[in-house]
């Protein structure tokens, strides 16, 4: 991919690891962040310190200063920028709303407004809610989602698809799997479990252990949207970015406790509603049409994971 590539959320943890490769591959690239704190702002700055890339402090809410950015020539948008984590939106939907989806619709527009033609928008596995046993496929049915993060989720996408038909912009909208690896956000589950590990700490585990999910290296997932950057078939267009595979909770801890040398010290607690039991990509279509493949197995990528956080 080479062209100019603006990346809302462009300091986060996806952001920043396609910033350096999109870099390395040639492209010139922007990134939008308003370094909020959901989580350090500090870490997110540490991010991108050493990119050769133009950095904009602004918030997607705020379409004004948005457009301004999206007037500077660029040839995608990458819109990454979100709210992101599932039980902090029932806390606040009000804010995720604001942020995931008017953020959205002002991308969008700012898109239109500036004429660029493609736009890849992270979406994510949540969406498929209560869809029922795994794994899924970009045509399932979304019968129900369980929290108002995948809501606003699924609502951006229904956005992306408007504005495709409408306004010929190509949207591209990629369903995120469970994504880790280095510079993961801290509260998600692999980064939060092997700190307290490695420290002696409890870590929470949330029901019995049976619930399911589908890890996806972020190498993988860098390279599933260089990919949809590329695309130009069709006007609109959904694919999953996941392993195809997945793993108990329990199982996940068990093989943390082998790689750490650690005994995991659970503290019980009771499943959340707003929690899918499983998450299953079907990458099926990703491979056939961007020619996705998932390259780091979930025991690799753990154990550099954790060797890293150790260090």
């Amino acid at each position: 991919m080479t062209g100019k590539v603006l990346i809302t959320g462009g300091a986060g943890f996806i952001g920043s690891h396609l910033a350096r490769s999109l870099l390395a591959a040639g492209a010139k690239v922007g990134i939008l962040d308003n370094f909020d704190d959901f989580y350090s702002p500090q870490t997110k700055r540490q991010n991108i310190k050493d990119l050769a890339a133009e950095v904009f402090v602004a918030d997607i809410r705020d379409a004004a200063e948005l457009q301004k950015v999206a007037d500077r020539g660029w040839d995608s948008i990458v819109h990454l920028a979100a709210l992101a984590g599932v039980r902090p939106s029932i806390a606040n939907p009000r804010a995720y709303i604001d942020t995931n989806v008017t953020g959205t619709l002002n991308v969008l527009e700012a898109a239109r407004g500036a004429g660029i033609g493609q736009v890849v928008f992270g979406s994510s596995s949540s969406v498929y809610g209560a869809s029922g046993k795994g794994p899924f496929k970009e045509s399932s049915p979304l019968p129900a989602t369980l929290s108002p993060y995948a809501a606003t989720k699924v609502a951006a996408e229904q956005l992306c698809s408007v504005y495709s038909h409408l306004h010929a912009i190509r949207c591209v909208v990629l369903r995120f799997f469970t994504v880790y690896g280095p510079g993961q956000r801290p509260d998600l589950a692999i980064s939060k479990f092997t700190r307290a590990m490695l420290e002696g700490r409890e870590i929470p585990f949330h029901g019995d252990g049976s619930s399911q999910r589908d890890y996806t290296h972020v190498s993988d997932i860098v390279a599933g949207i260089s990919a949809a950057l590329d695309y130009r078939k069709t006007p609109y267009e959904v694919f999953n970015l996941g392993s195809g595979r997945r793993i108990t909770l329990a199982k996940l801890v068990g093989t943390l406790e082998r790689i750490t040398g650690k005994a995991a010290i659970l503290e019980r607690l009771s499943a959340q509603a707003a929690d899918m039991v499983e998450t299953w990509a079907d990458i099926t279509k990703a491979s056939n049409t961007l020619g996705y493949r998932c390259k780091t197995r979930l025991s690799a990528g753990l154990r550099a994971f954790v060797q890293l956080s150790a260090a």
